[in-house]
């Protein structure tokens, strides 16, 4: 047999969204941003020479994850966290209710990467429209807010 003279690429199916512990199926993930910064541009007095430093602020993207709603006990999972951040009667904890994370990356079904985020929180959760004439899935998108995301493996 041949062997391949380079490194085939991951593909970006075959992944899991892990919260608190728990791994989930979902079905996208967006926001896989280790981070960026502004530049300020410093201009140099005498001199036409503008310097770009940064701003030294790191800002993180919001995670989406797009899932489908199945009746599995996935879809308890992230109703009773958004309960409990946005409770309509009685007290809420809003940003303070927050978990650990990450999304895995599986390449013929064993982990190659892992992306952990830190003290995530549910800024907010949407389904799909309900349409009479349509064949599509009903899905959930959830947009959690984080304090952090890194490379791990």
């Amino acid at each position: 047999m041949t062997e391949l003279t380079f490194s085939e690429s991951y593909r970006t199916h075959g992944f899991l969204l892990e919260v608190a512990g728990t791994a989930c199926p979902v079905t996208k993930v967006t926001g896989l941003s280790e981070g960026s910064t502004d530049t300020i541009e410093q201009p140099v007095g005498g001199s036409p020479v503008v310097l770009k430093i940064s701003s030294g602020v790191v800002k993180f993207e919001t995670l989406v994850i797009e899932r489908n709603m199945d009746g599995s006990p996935f879809d308890r999972l992230f109703q009773d966290w958004f309960k409990e951040m946005f409770a309509l009667n009685g007290a809420s904890g809003g940003s303070s209710v927050r978990r650990n994370g990450a999304v895995i990356k599986l390449e013929n079904g064993q982990e190659v990467l892992r992306f952990a985020f830190y003290e995530g929180w549910v800024k907010s959760s949407k389904f799909a429209d309900l349409e009479a004439g349509s064949t599509n899935l009903f899905k959930q998108t959830v947009e959690i807010e984080h304090n952090g995301l890194e490379r791990v493996a």
